[in-house]
């Protein structure tokens, strides 16, 4: 089979953001024109593009066909959920052309942040068929990690595409072509992890994780999601969820858990000391890494967390 790796919360925005400190940071940063611009986001003159986190920051490298520059406003292991911008952040909002966000709830600070900048935004999980969180006070809510799916990824790749093209029309062709290619990739990663799963017997052909982040791969693959907490869950890896996870996982004799890379995996190594399934490899969700890690690229992290799945079910 192919192996695709060698192959290639809950805090809010603060309150008060100090005035002076924006003030003199915004003022450093203005140019001739009245905007604001980082300049370590930019290699060139080029239209600035922001994300909100680095997953769809490479999304929109591989579609941007290198006519625009393209940054993420968090870093590689950030939490995104709960993450708080800081006053450089928004002299990098001032400076973008345009910022894309996934939407779905995921960044809890972003409307807070967009009301203090004046770049256009587009969202990337319009025309998404969304799954809701099932429970843990989020009944409900759609999950909001659409990305985690194959097939939602071309989504967000078509939407990216539209976005640039309606910010640099005369870069229409380029995008289109760009984002078709990015698109083949995207797909051979669902068709591997479909045509690997497809001989694990039921009811073991289950993804069980600590964080309900995989009902859109879940989905994809024919798997039963399980996991010990919903989407950025105050809660996390009480008795009760290890109980529940630990009986579902004797009673369909799952092989194998998983937990990502940004949570504590304290509470599944109970559910593995109570059943005596496997710990599977680390799953990669809400960020890449740095790029002599893991997950430097969106395609390494569903390439990555295929494998792993495909390994933890399969015993192979």
């Amino acid at each position: 089979m192919p192996n695709f790796i060698d192959g290639s919360s809950s805090n809010t925005w603060p309150k008060v953001i100090p005035a002076l400190a924006l003030t003199l940071a915004l003022s450093a940063c203005s140019t001739s024109a009245g905007q604001t611009r980082d300049d370590a986001d930019r290699d060139s003159d080029r239209l600035l593009v922001l994300t909100t986190f680095t997953v769809i920051a490479d999304m929109a490298e591989n579609v941007a066909a290198d006519r625009v520059d393209v940054a993420s406003l968090t870093r590689p292991g950030a939490e995104i959920h709960g993450y708080e911008p800081t006053p450089d952040d928004l002299v990098r909002g001032q400076g973008a052309d345009l910022i894309l966000e996934n939407g779905l709830g995921l960044e809890a600070w972003f409307q807070q942040f967009t009301d203090r900048v004046d770049a256009h935004t587009a969202v990337l999980t319009e025309g998404i068929d969304t799954i809701p969180v099932a429970s843990g006070g989020y009944e409900g809510a759609p999950n909001p990690h659409a990305w985690m799916s194959p097939d939602n990824a071309l989504v967000y790749v078509d939407n990216i595409r539209d976005a640039l093209t309606e910010l640099d029309p005369e870069g229409e062709a380029e995008f289109a072509e760009a984002a078709e290619a990015y698109k083949e990739e995207i797909t051979e990663v669902g068709a591997y992890l479909e045509a690997e799963l497809a001989e694990v017997p039921e009811p073991a052909r289950a993804l069980v994780t600590c964080e309900g982040a995989f009902s859109y791969l879940a989905r994809d693959a024919g798997l039963t999601e399980q996991y010990l907490w919903p989407v950025n869950a105050e809660r996390e890896g009480t008795p009760q969820q290890i109980a529940a996870v630990s009986e579902f996982v004797r009673d369909n004799d799952v092989p194998a858990v998983f937990c990502e890379s940004t949570v504590n995996d304290s509470a599944q190594r109970s559910v593995i000391r109570e059943t005596g399934a496997a710990m599977g490899e680390t799953l990669y969700v809400d960020s890449l890494s740095e790029p002599d890690g893991p997950v430097p690229t969106y395609l390494d992290l569903l390439r990555h967390d295929a494998e792993a799945i495909v390994a933890g079910l399969t015993g192979a």
